[in-house]
């Protein structure tokens, strides 16, 4: 079936082509199952020309942007792709996200409609939607709320039953969505992704796990993520049926699994030692997954996950500027690889002048398509870093990485001054910006060190202002509320100084060799 969607024009490469191709190819077949309801791949269509219909009676019009924080609900679906058959983008929105980060996400993508779920309202308090050029707000479910709007932006519940519009003529490079990555050196950056990157997406992954119309994709991965937008893209092209979990638990996953009949599941790789961490059962068998797609696991991770239930984890590289360019399959050679370049794409491992090395040489990933608008058109409202990043055509992962003399591409650290936790992407200048605005700090360094569950955890080294006491306990209550709470700073060192070169810049790599010591503060996290 993939090969077929290969051989898709490029003009109908967009969503609202792809809903009507999936329409009249699978029509009755499910399609989708999230929070009690259910689609089939006729269903989509309709859904997606009535929340069309509702955006253009609210003023929405092509090019617009469309905010939306929801969880894993079949509104946000709607929205989405009721935003590309109009021909709007949407911006999603992390569900962690206090006041401070949803404003900016708001004034950034000059977003003119919020949808909100109820029980995300009461963090509009702390965001100052005058600075927006908000007009709408959309309320998802029911919850009581004390936030009361700001004059200018109406309040009303998520419609339903409007009147189904014609799609708008899209074209495969117009922008189906704007996602927010991690800044590295300032605010988080609005990634433009295009509607054939999308279609792209998902014939990649639908090709490297062998997704086909008899399968089930079941993830608990959250919607404003592009992996689990990927996986409804994955179904839709193929005649699959995806399931959407609310949420990952580690106790409820392999019972999830089976009550959703899933032959195909989607980690990233803390989860997986999360899992692993579980007591042996009989459930971790009693399932119909044949594969997984698990981005970072840890090989020996992998190993014993396999051995224990029966599922081959599959390894892969792809950032939300990019699409799914590298990756294992079941029968590759060797594993503990991010795996070899797939077709469509060209890679190079360069040193900071983009000059390539030889294999078995650490250098920085770089990394294009041969297809176009199959990678995303750059950074919303920032042109200076777009052309940073995709400077002589080629885009900067920001990653290390060494090609080995068989072609196998392996991980070796972010060049970036990124931090991932829990599959989130971390700021460390926001963090920072948030311990500055504490009374009694005078400066800090936010930056990475090694979590036990394979990925990173957030440390924050801090000088705090003569005459000033810090409490580490009562610091972490600050962020709590002005942070999502993957962000908050685990371990907090207190210092007399920050290394720094000749020219006052603190040296990171200097904190991150020091690490976690006797004399640091750990705070554990409350949440998994």
């Amino acid at each position: 079936m993939t090969s077929e969607v290969r051989a898709v024009p490029p003009a109908q490469r967009t969503l609202p082509a792809m809903l009507q191709r999936q329409a009249a190819l699978f029509g009755a077949r499910p399609l989708l199952r999230i929070a009690g309801r259910q689609w089939t791949h006729g269903d989509a269509v309709e859904a997606a020309a009535m929340c069309a219909g509702a955006l253009a009676q609210a003023g929405v019009a092509r090019g617009d942007r469309i905010a939306v924080m929801c969880g894993n609900r079949i509104e946000f679906l709607e929205t989405f792709l009721g935003a590309g058959w109009l021909g709007a983008s949407v911006v999603p929105v992390n569900t962690a996200s206090m006041g401070p980060q949803i404003e900016y996400f708001l004034a950034n993508s000059a977003a003119k409609l919020l949808v909100i779920e109820a029980g995300f309202l009461e963090r509009l308090k702390t965001a100052d939607l005058g600075r927006t050029a908000l007009r709408d707000v959309w309320v998802v479910g029911e919850g009581a709320a004390s936030w009361e709007p700001p004059a200018g932006v109406r309040v009303s519940n998520f419609p339903e039953g409007s009147e189904a519009i014609a799609p708008a003529d899209v074209q495969p490079g117009d922008p189906l969505a704007i996602l927010y990555t991690s800044g590295t050196t300032g605010p988080a950056k609005g990634v433009i992704c295009p509607h054939a990157q999308y279609f792209w997406w998902g014939v990649n992954s639908a090709e490297v796990l062998g997704v086909g119309r008899d399968d089930v994709l079941c993830t608990t991965l959250p919607l404003f993520h592009i992996n689990a937008l990927n996986t409804f893209a994955q179904a839709a092209m193929t005649g699959a049926e995806v399931v959407f979990e609310p949420r990952f638990s580690a106790s409820g996953f392999w019972p999830s699994m089976r009550a959703s009949g899933a032959t195909v599941v989607y980690l990233l790789g803390a989860m997986v030692p999360i899992l692993l961490a579980q007591p042996e059962g009989e459930g971790e068998r009693d399932h119909r997954v044949r594969i997984g797609l698990g981005p970072g696991v840890p090989s020996a991770a992998g190993q014993a996950f396999k051995a224990r239930t029966g599922v081959s984890l599959l390894e892969g590289y792809g950032s939300t500027e990019t699409n799914f360019a590298i990756a294992t399959a079941p029968d590759s050679p060797r594993g503990g690889v991010m795996g070899w370049l797939r077709p469509g794409f060209q890679a190079c491992v360069a040193d900071e002048d983009d000059v390539a090395l030889p294999p078995g040489e650490a250098g920085e990933l770089l990394l294009r398509a041969d297809e176009p608008y199959a990678f995303a058109s750059g950074y919303f409202n920032m042109p200076e870093k777009t052309v940073e990043a995709w400077r002589n055509l080629w885009f900067h992962t920001g990653d290390r990485v060494v090609r080995d003399a068989d072609g196998a591409f392996r991980f070796v650290d972010r060049i970036k001054d990124a931090i991932r936790r829990r599959g989130e992407n971390i700021s460390s200048f926001e963090v920072e910006q948030v311990l500055l605005s504490h009374p009694g700090v005078a400066s800090c360094a936010v930056y990475p060190v090694r979590s036990e569950l394979a990925e990173d955890e957030v440390m924050a080294a801090l000088v705090v202002r003569e005459g000033e006491h810090i409490d580490p306990v009562e610091l972490s209550r600050f962020c709590e509320g002005r942070l999502p709470y993957f962000a908050v700073p685990r371990y907090i060192d207190v210092l007399p100084d920050l290394p720094r070169t000749e020219n006052g810049k603190v040296q990171k790599f200097k904190l991150r060799e020091r690490g976690v010591g006797p004399q640091t503060w750990d705070g554990r996290p409350a949440r998994p």
